[in-house]
């Protein structure tokens, strides 16, 4: 019979459940976008090109390995863990030999990859583009559209593509930038694949010595291309690989899993998608659990009369309960199909955001799965139900006698239970705030962030109605200043506390959660920015121009007169064990004059082959001191042993392992020094130094000037990612608002049969507008400023974060545009119902 009731209910009270069917509906949009990104990362599929013509590719493991063995009851539990290095693993050149004599195999053709920037015209600047041997162009594989194979080390095979791309042909002179500085090259011929050319890279062949040479990896290849013999299964073959191979750090791959050796970027975007997908949608389920809940205790005080009514006439809390249940499930259904299938495009407008940034490779093929699908509609059939109940737990309890009376007047005292859930949040929160400003990483501290967030918001969601009360006293005398009607909304705070605090609730987490995604990462950043500011003692530096400066450029700007020293920097990331650090490798020569990183701890006197410098934080977590002995591995998996020369302050500025630049060039892909500090006399000026270096000269102000851009770009990614949680946010700003103001008909019908004017009542709902907004606007950023403030002494050492006055007002703005449309166009459309009309229908 409740089932029936709650059909009916649904059915002729469309307007009062639009707004718990618009909050579950942008709720089960956001979950489905998150998990596609989330599935993504997991099943998302790269597929080859350069070696679609290999049935079998044998390429070096791109992992570190760690296995640990725990004894748990007296038995020993092995666990093995993976993590990815940053840049290509290579293989010995002895390993082609192996590939050779393994049974089956008609040919093993060794693959050499390396970047080779073109730096004529446009050329360069539409696909990453790669240099290979001409040998190897059977992987795809490439044939001659024009002219001959290059035989001499100044000539050069283009893909067509490129050819098209650059106005080249045949004879044509390229300038090409490889490992090393800019070499002109000539166009012996033009090739092109059976698809016609490759969609994401440019492709550039070299002479086999020409080739040795740029990828300046003797005795090395990047991978093997299998071709079987005739007849000869490809499963087959790699396995009996694989079997041979099995004592090396050889791997074997076929079929799709051949993308992910030829696209590191994109097997590395899968970890960050996962990542990435796996924090929003987590902080996406805590918003949505919060906005939704608080529409559901909106809708359900709205029908308080219908519910004490029914409570009156015999009906049992059990069976309110139910009925009220039932109401969500089809509220929620209904929702959470319309929100699933409205985030698959939700999804494709994201992942295309995240490719144009470049955030994500367009290699990685977005995943479009059922999965995300059905985990949104379960969270809207669960989110919903739960909700509801919990929203409608004190009025189905009422006395039959008392339910009238109780829904004829808000309750006064405040419910215990609510207000110890609120109490333990609050406690919770707090708790999170101190463990945030010990947190000295970002990986750490970024989902305790918002979790704080969330968790305090929530702590004044439970608060609330106490909130309100104490807030409305304080602007009491502020608001009566306005008049009657502000006197009038000062008496609707006090006397309708919850279903204010149903309004203030999501403007506090707008406001919080808005400030903390704009403000942590200018906080990082400014940090990041003093610290290499005040380290950096060179007065000019080389900024790269194409892939980086090259040595012969640097050699020049050494030799000039008046030049005392000159330091490569080369950035990459390292990892001891299994935890990843940011590096660099600077030239130690002269060091001391152009680079400070406050060094605390021993000496960089002396610093070069065999050493290494790590930040404070390092050095803490990995507990070493100057004379310690450091096994790490580089950037392309090689494991070495170095010994700590010195302990510095500035990890945020400088990173926190510093290698000599000799070493991290050798196993990177790209050894050219991304910028280059110069120290000089008083007397060399910039146009001396460009003119020996023929690349842009900054000064150290200039440098600084264009990091903050780079961080500014660098800044959206994360902007993108939160923006779907902040405009769900909003949404629920204005639905909870709209839906507060749209429900107070008979009010407003009561007011103007007492004689207020419409413009008054106009004035009054204004009025409380403008207090709901001050109570979210002020519990909001309180939450944003204890948060920002811990997350600012863990990551920076200071209890100052960056707040940017210009942006704060933008925030209030914002708010204000949401609060106030919402509240007065609702109004206006309850008043143009005739009071005689209202109070004869109530």
């Amino acid at each position: 019979m409740m089932l029936r009731y709650a059909l009916r209910t649904v059915r002729h009270r469309k307007a009062g459940f639009l707004g718990a069917f618009v909050a579950l509906l942008c709720a089960a949009a956001l979950i489905t976008a998150c998990g596609t990104l989330l599935e993504t990362g997991l099943r998302g599929r790269i597929a080859t090109e350069r070696y679609a013509g290999t049935p079998v590719l044998v390429s070096a493991d791109q992992n570190v390995h760690q296995t640990t063995v725990k004894e748990k009851k007296g038995k020993a539990k092995t666990k093995h863990k993976a993590k990815p290095v940053a840049e290509r693993a290579w293989l010995p050149a002895a390993t082609v030999d192996t590939v050779r004599s393994v049974p089956g195999v008609g040919r093993a053709v060794p693959e050499l990859t390396f970047q080779a920037v073109p730096l004529t015209g446009a050329a360069g600047t539409a696909k990453p583009s790669y240099g290979h041997a001409w040998t190897s162009a059977v992987l795809t594989p490439f044939t001659l559209a024009e002219g001959h194979a290059p035989r001499a080390g100044d000539e050069v095979v283009i893909d067509r593509d490129l050819a098209a791309r650059a106005g080249l042909a045949t004879g044509a002179r390229l300038t090409v930038q490889a490992t090393g500085d800019p070499k002109t090259y000539t166009v012996s011929g033009v090739a092109r694949t059976a698809a016609g050319g490759l969609a994401h890279q440019s492709a550039l062949f070299f002479s086999d010595t020409e080739a040795q040479r740029l990828a300046a990896r003797t005795g090395q290849v990047s991978a093997i291309g299998v071709l079987p013999r005739p007849g000869v299964d490809p499963g087959e073959l790699a396995a009996r690989l694989t079997r041979t191979l099995a004592p090396t750090t050889a791997q074997v791959s076929t079929g799709d899993d051949r993308g992910p050796v030829e696209f590191l970027d994109a097997a590395g975007a899968r970890v960050k998608l996962v990542s990435m997908g796996g924090a929003m949608g987590g902080t996406s389920l805590l918003v949505a659990v919060l906005v939704v809940a608080g529409t559901f205790a909106l809708s359900v005080q709205q029908r308080r009369r219908e519910l004490a009514l029914l409570r009156a006439i015999a009906a049992t809390p059990r069976q309110l309960r139910g009925m009220l249940g039932r109401e969500a499930l089809i509220v929620g259904l209904a929702a959470g199909i319309a929100g699933a299938l409205a985030g698959l495009p939700l999804a494709a407008w994201l992942y295309g955001r995240f490719v144009a940034t470049g955030a994500v490779p367009a290699t990685l093929e977005r995943t479009a799965g059922i999965f995300p699908m059905i985990a949104a509609v379960g969270a809207s059939l669960l989110g919903g139900w739960a909700a509801a109940r919990i929203a409608g737990r004190r009025t189905t309890r009422v006395r039959p006698a008392e339910a009238l009376a109780e829904a004829a007047v808000e309750r006064r005292r405040p419910d215990w239970t609510r207000t110890l859930a609120g109490l333990l949040l609050l406690a919770g929160g707090a708790v999170l705030v101190v463990v945030l400003g010990s947190l000295r990483t970002e990986p750490a501290s970024t989902p305790v962030t918002f979790l704080a967030v969330v968790v305090l918001a929530g702590a004044v969601s439970l608060l609330g109605p106490l909130l309100v009360r104490v807030a409305s006293a304080l602007l009491a005398g502020p608001l009566a200043l306005t008049g009657p009607g502000g006197r009038l909304a000062t008496a609707n705070l006090r006397g309708n506390a919850t279903r204010m605090a149903s309004a203030v609730t999501p403007l506090t987490l707008l406001t919080a959660m808005t400030c903390t995604v704009l403000f942590i990462t200018p906080t990082l950043g400014h940090a990041a920015r003093t610290q290499a500011r005040e380290g950096v003692r060179a007065p000019w530096v080389l900024s790269a121009q194409g892939p980086g400066v090259g040595p012969e450029a640097v050699e020049r700007v050494r030799r000039t007169p008046g030049v005392t020293a000159a330091t490569e920097i080369v950035r990459t990331s390292v990892r001891v064990g299994l935890t990843k650090y940011a590096a660099q490798g600077v030239t130690p020569a002269g060091l001391t004059r152009t680079w400070d990183p406050a060094v605390t701890g021993g000496s960089l006197d002396g610093f070069g082959e065999g050493r290494v410098a790590v930040s404070e934080l390092a050095a803490g977590q990995l507990g070493l001191k100057p004379g310690s002995p450091l096994t790490l591995t580089l950037g392309d998996g090689t494991p070495v042993t170095l010994t700590v020369s010195a302990v510095y302050a500035r990890g945020l500025g400088f990173g926190d392992v510093t290698l000599p630049h000799a070493l991290v060039a050798a196993h990177v892909d790209n050894p050219l020094a991304g910028s280059v500090l110069v120290a000089a006399e008083p007397g060399v000026g910039r146009e001396r130094l460009a003119a020996a270096a023929g690349v842009p000269v900054l000064s150290a102000a200039q440098a600084d000037a264009a990091r903050e851009r780079r961080d500014a770009a660098g800044a959206e990614v994360n902007l993108l990612a939160m923006g779907l949680v902040l405009a769900f946010t909003a949404i629920a700003v204005v639905n909870t608002l709209a839906m507060s103001t749209a429900e107070r008909f008979r009010e407003f019908a009561l007011l103007r049969l007492a004689g207020a004017q419409r413009r008054q009542v106009l004035r009054m709902l204004r009025a409380e507008a403008v207090g709901v907004l001050l109570m979210g606007v002020v519990l909001g950023a309180g939450i944003a400023a204890a948060v920002l403030t811990a997350f600012s002494l863990g990551m920076t050492g200071v209890a100052a974060p960056v707040v940017l006055p210009v942006v704060c007002a933008g925030v209030v703005g914002g708010a204000a545009l949401l609060a106030l449309p919402a509240v007065a166009v609702p109004g206006r459309l309850a008043l143009r119902l005739r009071p005689v009309d209202v109070a004869t229908s109530a």
